[in-house]
């Protein structure tokens, strides 16, 4: 069997995406070449009353279960996969992941019911096969294989210092050996969604020197703040990862909390955003 062709370089562009024109950053080029769609939704798009407007995809945070499933749909639609297969694990601020390896009946539900015990991070093997994980302000992570494979992550403060960025890499480096050879890893490329930027970022003594720890000064550009997009990016270089093939979406939470939930902005009353990736067959 050949080896997969190479990832063309990440990119990152905001575009309007189906019939109700929901705003998600992807990147198309990537699509193009191996049929996996990465998209970071923000606020806009579904039918979420407030304090959760409006496209709230978490179904921890007290919405109305029927809007927060009508918004998940209206994802899948806007995305083009109305009929994928939706898993969206239960996050426990851990560094436990799911891997989906089949689409039959009796997989997804063994996935899904591993998904709802807790769950930081799901890699996905098969086609028509969503992976959607919720956010405001931790870090998101997606993580694609030439392929076709994905992983998507979910970075909050312990994650992101006990490594849960390279643990996935790691994890969809595993289902990747029987078909590419050499450095797996170094042919991936990782996207880190929007979240809370160092400059809003303000984390205890204790906190700081953790990241401190892991990672080194870069990751704490002060004695209060923590760089979460340095820290994974430290932590996927360390798996093996090129620099080039890691992009950060640029977008602070807290500082667009307008267009993106930010828990510290709102007082921790908010609706949640997702990372979501699936695979379309070719």
């Amino acid at each position: 069997m050949s080896e997969p062709q190479q990832l063309p370089l990440p990119s990152l562009d905001a575009r309007l995406f189906g019939a109700r024109r929901i705003p998600l950053l992807s990147d198309d080029p990537l699509f193009r070449q191996t049929g996996v769609r990465i998209a970071f939704t923000g606020r806009e798009g579904g039918v979420s009353s407030a304090p959760f407007d409006t496209l709230n995809l978490g179904s921890h945070v007290s919405d109305d279960a029927d809007a927060v499933e009508r918004n998940r749909a209206l994802l899948l639609q806007a995305l083009g996969a109305p009929d994928a297969s939706l898993i969206v694990p239960n996050q426990v601020h851990r560094t436990d992941g799911v891997t989906v390896s089949s689409r039959d009946a009796a997989a997804l539900q063994a996935a899904r019911e591993a998904a709802s015990k807790g769950a930081d991070y799901l890699v996905v093997e098969p086609c028509g096969v969503a992976a959607l994980l919720c956010f405001a302000d931790c870090a998101s992570v997606i993580i694609v294989s030439p392929t076709g494979r994905f992983a998507v992550a979910h970075a909050g403060w312990r994650g992101a210092v006990a490594g849960i960025a390279s643990q996935a890499a790691s994890a969809l480096a595993a289902c990747d050996e029987a078909v590419l050879d050499g450095a797996i890893v170094q042919g991936y490329n990782a996207y880190i969604g929007p979240h809370i930027h160092a400059e809003c970022f303000e984390c205890g003594e204790d906190v700081v020197g953790q990241f401190v720890e892991a990672f080194g000064g870069q990751a704490a550009p002060d004695a209060r703040h923590v760089d979460l997009a340095t820290a994974i990016r430290i932590d996927l270089m360390r798996a093996g990862l090129s620099s080039e093939r890691i992009i950060d979406s640029g977008i602070c939470t807290r500082c667009d909390s307008v267009s993106y939930y930010s828990y510290r902005a709102s007082g921790g009353v908010c609706g949640r955003h997702g990372a979501v990736a699936l695979r379309f067959a070719q």
